[in-house]
């Protein structure tokens, strides 16, 4: 039944979203974003425990707690215009963004080599991937394979009519590295969310001056295919979408091929600690990053 009910949900969202007025369906994902911040679930301990790290272990607990609030609107946020997307235009997508860097990374691409995207959990990654396809520039990425499977098709078909090429993360054993590659290989474009490790193949980095976990992926495909290896912020900017397109974290000259994937990917946690220390209530981290988090069980622990 609860899988049932979770399609059930995500199709309604998709189907009905787009028929509401905008500013009224805006003010029905705020009021759900501020009672999910008032239960203090699970999901928003987590999310307080990431932003701690953020802003520091002294910072008082009623900043903490603001900050959080404004995270969840930030994540209803995503949802609402996930679900409201395909009723968009296109004039309204492209104009909607703010972009920071892009010419770096088309000039790769006309070059005719491959760029590995990287971004967190920021801002909206859907608009984005939807903005570059739009301009012209075709991209594939991965998704994590959710439960119930009709779920995963339908974020796949999502992904997949605003103009991605969308692999699954699992199920395919080598073959979706094989293709990511061949992308590459051929001067397409990658993008990946890079901010948690999906995998038991993890590189441990220092982000916000403590041990966490980011997937090598990112920086395993650019040291195998020469590509480019390219972080990606995002933040909301009022009405607007931001979009920083990072400097290049070049391949070391040094180094075996495993120190050189964990050098690169620490200076890609370096490039995200910028990018979330500025816009730290578009982080949308509800899930175990830090391991020493990962070395606890059960749910973080209720604040004061």
């Amino acid at each position: 039944m609860g899988e049932r009910l979770a399609v059930a949900a995500y199709s309604l969202g998709w189907s009905l979203v787009r028929r509401v007025p905008e500013p009224l369906g805006r003010a029905v994902f705020t009021a759900i974003a501020d009672q999910a911040w008032r239960s203090r679930g699970d999901g928003v301990r987590r999310l307080e425990a990431n932003l701690r790290r953020v802003i520091g272990p002294d910072a008082p607990e009623e900043q903490l707690r603001a900050l959080s609030r404004a995270g969840m609107r930030s994540y209803l946020r995503y949802w609402y215009e996930t679900f409201r997307m395909p009723a968009m235009s296109s004039r309204q997508i492209l104009e909607r963004a703010r972009c920071e860097g892009i010419e770096a990374l088309q000039a790769h691409l006309a070059s005719g080599r491959g760029v590995v995207a990287a971004l967190p959990h920021m801002g909206n990654w859907d608009h984005a991937g939807a903005w570059m396809t739009l301009r012209g520039t075709p991209l594939t990425t991965v998704a994590e394979r959710l439960r119930p499977e009709r779920l995963f098709e339908r974020f796949v078909e999502f992904r997949e009519r605003l103009g991605m090429e969308v692999l699954p993360l699992t199920g395919t054993g080598a073959g979706t590295v094989g293709t990511l590659a061949r992308r590459l290989r051929s001067g397409g474009l990658v993008c990946l969310l890079a901010d948690r490790d999906l995998t038991s193949g993890g590189i441990e980095v220092s982000l916000f001056g403590e041990p966490a976990r980011l997937p090598a992926g990112p920086a395993a495909l650019a040291e195998r295919t020469g590509a480019a290896l390219m972080p990606v912020t995002l933040w909301f900017d009022g009405p607007y979408w931001g979009i920083r397109v990072h400097e290049e974290i070049p391949i070391p000259d040094e180094g075996d091929r495993a120190a050189k994937i964990k050098s690169m990917t620490q200076e890609l946690a370096r490039v995200f600690e910028t990018g979330i220390a500025e816009h730290p209530e578009d982080w949308h981290m509800l899930q175990r990053v830090f391991v020493a988090d990962f070395e606890t069980t059960g749910p973080p622990p209720r604040g004061r």
